[in-house]
């Protein structure tokens, strides 16, 4: 049976609706969570419905073309220098660079279904993009699969999960947090959105 921790370190959690009204005003929002829930799908209509700038920190900040780390000081110049536009929407997950994000974030959207929904999400997307690069991803990166990221999903919320949880308590108290269970709840904050814009 699959465990969810306690969001003890989301000290603002907000319900859908809740977070329907604060994306109606950001300017800067954050989208994290597992590899195949949908963090670039949800982030990318968002930032179409509020017209922000879409950041994917796999594209833009972290890969070079033929699956090369970006070297650590650029990958974290470009967050800095993204962070400091006045309106974007960011997903991705690296916890360890969340207290340069956090600090100018106006709302958390934590992507967090059960991982079969991930590692349904993934396989999707590794068919549907099977030797090529998808959108959100930097050139010349095209899709793969392997078992270390398989294990990687299975793993996310024993060995990921408590990394986001501390970060979010250490940097981001104030920054309100609503978690997004399924597709389901996803597709009812971009109606709730939609229909306050």
């Amino acid at each position: 049976m699959e465990q969810t921790l306690a969001p003890q370190a989301l000290v603002r959690a907000v319900d859908i609706d809740q977070a329907a009204r604060i994306l109606e005003k950001a300017d800067r929002v954050l989208v994290i969570g597992c590899s195949g829930t949908g963090k670039s799908t949800l982030a990318q209509a968002i930032a179409s419905l509020r017209v922000l700038t879409y950041v994917s920190m796999d594209r833009d900040i972290f890969w070079l073309p033929g699956w090369k780390s970006r070297p650590r000081p650029e990958a974290i110049a470009l967050i800095e220098q993204a962070v400091a536009g006045p309106r974007w929407i960011m997903d991705g997950n690296s916890p360890s660079t969340l207290p340069l994000r956090l600090p100018r974030t106006d709302i958390v959207i934590w992507r967090r279904p059960p991982r079969y929904v991930a590692l349904r999400g993934v396989i999707s997307r590794w068919l549907r993009y099977r030797g090529h690069s998808r959108p959100e991803m930097a050139p010349g990166c095209p899709e793969r699969l392997d078992w270390k990221f398989l294990r990687y999903i299975w793993t996310f919320e024993r060995d990921e999960a408590p990394q986001f949880e501390g970060m979010l308590a250490r940097h981001g108290g104030n920054v309100p947090v609503v978690t997004l269970k399924s597709y389901r709840d996803g597709e009812e904050l971009l109606s709730l959105l939609r229909s306050k814009i």
